[in-house]
């Protein structure tokens, strides 16, 4: 199978502006993500996507595979449907590494992979247990909740399911949640469909675009994994990855 992994590395965050540039331990975020992929040998290519020139040159500087996307593009799948019609080249499987996942591994990036092989897995995604109380009433951190058989019910930025009759601290002893982890396995025919699709009302209302696919009614199926890859959504995030970087 020829899988390509696409980083889509927005300059304009509104929480982190010029966020895939910033210095993490030496170099800057967006070499820290491109560089945990490239090791993984089940993805034959690695692409970062952009809307900036300085994040383009900085890919260029430490050798890494660029194009340059559309300003217009409003979410990383744009980036990499964008991606897909720019290259001469046919891959069997797209990976959408978000650009602030420093910490993502190749052992996340398999696991995405192998959960793609049934052929109802148009759209793939991995979740992560959620074990502390800050993280699951954060609305930075993306929960999600799904069906036995694996198929996505909701995402949200606010803790699913519920807990009715118990005190919030109690919550995770009440229930399991489950926080999104920032990567997407694509088959390409899916991935150009969706990127054609107008905004809906649950993705205007969250600000999650997979809540845009879900409402259309593609199935997103989601895999956990115990892997631990911390996001980086601001720039408090980037202090606590700093530490994590020092403390190894």
């Amino acid at each position: 199978m020829r899988v390509l992994a696409i980083i889509p590395a927005r300059y304009g965050s509104t929480r982190f502006p010029g966020k895939p540039l910033a210095d993490l331990a030496g170099k800057p975020m967006i070499q820290r993500v491109f560089e945990q992929v490239i090791t993984c040998t089940s993805v034959s290519d690695v692409i970062v996507a952009t809307d900036h020139a300085d994040i383009f040159s900085v890919v260029q500087s430490f050798g890494g595979r660029v194009i340059m996307t559309s300003e217009s593009c409003l979410s990383g799948t744009d980036r990499c449907a964008e991606v897909l019609e720019k290259i001469q080249d046919d891959f069997d499987l797209m990976l959408n590494v978000q650009g602030d996942e420093p910490f993502i591994q190749c052992g996340q990036i398999e696991e995405l992979i192998e959960s793609m092989a049934l052929p109802e897995a148009q759209i793939g995604t991995l979740v992560r247990r959620i074990g502390q109380t800050e993280d699951l009433f954060n609305p930075n951190v993306v929960k999600a909740a799904f069906s036995a058989s694996g198929r996505a019910l909701y995402f949200s930025r606010n803790p699913i399911p519920f807990v009715r009759g118990a005190e919030k601290d109690e919550w995770l002893e009440k229930a399991v949640f489950f926080r999104h982890i920032g990567l997407y396995a694509y088959r390409p025919t899916v991935l150009r469909e969706i990127a054609k699709l107008p905004g809906g009302k649950l993705e205007m209302a969250e600000s999650l675009e997979q809540l845009r696919w879900m409402e259309a009614g593609y199935p997103v199926f989601v895999r956990e994994t115990a892997f631990d890859s911390p996001g980086i959504d601001t720039p408090e995030d980037l202090e606590t990855a700093l530490l994590r970087y020092n403390s190894n």
